[in-house]
């Protein structure tokens, strides 16, 4: 890998292993519907007119049922039950929890015939994430809000939805234009519910976590994720799907406080494991199995 592609890794690993830390702050004084609001909008404030301007919106002619449908399951739903279950749920724990897409990938492509056959290896690895899921949850010091954990669950189909959209219905539409064009769809679902109930007061730190999301882990992560596809390829860029949790707890643990449970320490490598040899492809086989991987990736929390 190049030295430009290794400053593109470090920073997409640290964009998206950020969000969920700033979810959790803005929480405190924001409804999720007006945090998805400001976030998208801000966002897409900024990513619209650069589309616009490199002239790719209108390639997404014909494709608008699609980009609603994308919209949706990867934006408009997860986004707010994310911001809801971060209420309840700490910045590491939620994070974590995402981790597990790729194992809800590998489920739902079977589940819809995209998938390649599904190998021994491939088996033990998703038993392996599940096992690892189920110790994140169940070795929780203290008791875990089961509700907050299934909006997490509703999240990471969401997550694992999006990217199959994406490479089987959106192929041929501008990566660009989508984004923009669903954090703009995304502002305008819930501009009326930050319309009818305002918030009253804002922090400094309230403010700047919603700066943050908006513009760092959203409309800067995009634009260095397309770059960083570029320099390494769709494969390795997935890797960082395996290292945002890390900095998820991390930064959970340096900057709120939050403790690494036991359900942390067994569940966390659990998923990992099991997501990578869940989601290997065979050798020598280009196969579509690299969609599964890509769901985290192209999905800040």
């Amino acid at each position: 890998m190049s030295k430009r592609g290794w400053v593109l890794f470090v920073a997409m690993c640290l964009i998206w292993g950020l969000p969920y830390l700033l979810i959790r702050i803005a929480v405190r004084d924001l409804s999720p519907a007006d945090l998805v609001f400001a976030r998208t909008g801000i966002a897409a404030l900024l990513l619209v007119p650069i589309a616009a301007r490199r002239g790719v919106l209108g390639g997404l002619r014909g494709h608008w049922k699609w980009v609603l449908t994308y919209t949706a399951v990867e934006l408009t739903i997860p986004w707010l039950l994310l911001s809801r279950a971060e209420e309840r749920l700490t910045s590491s724990l939620a994070g974590l929890l995402v981790a597990a897409v790729p194992l809800v990938g590998i489920g739902l492509t079977r589940l819809l015939g995209l998938a390649e056959e599904m190998t021994s290896r491939r088996w033990i690895g998703l038993l392996v994430g599940v096992a690892g899921v189920a110790s994140l949850v169940g070795l929780q010091v203290g008791k875990v809000d089961m509700a907050a954990v299934g909006e997490i669950g509703v999240v990471a189909i969401g997550y694992a939805l999006g990217p199959l959209i994406l490479s089987h219905r959106l192929g041929q539409a501008p990566g660009l234009a989508v984004v923009a064009a669903s954090l703009a769809v995304t502002a305008v679902v819930y501009a009326p519910f930050a319309i009818a109930r305002p918030p009253h007061h804002l922090s400094g730190e309230i403010v700047w976590s919603v700066v943050g999301l908006a513009v760092i882990c959203t409309a800067i992560a995009f634009v260095v994720f397309f770059w960083l596809i570029a320099e390494v390829g769709p494969t390795r860029a997935t890797v960082i799907t395996y290292v945002n949790p890390a900095v998820a707890i991390a930064l959970g643990v340096a900057v709120l406080g939050e403790h690494v449970t036991a359900g942390m320490a067994v569940g966390f490598p659990l998923v990992l494991i099991g997501s990578y040899f869940a989601t290997a492809r065979k050798p020598g086989h280009p196969g579509t199995e690299s969609i599964v991987v890509e769901d985290a990736v192209v999905s800040p929390g």
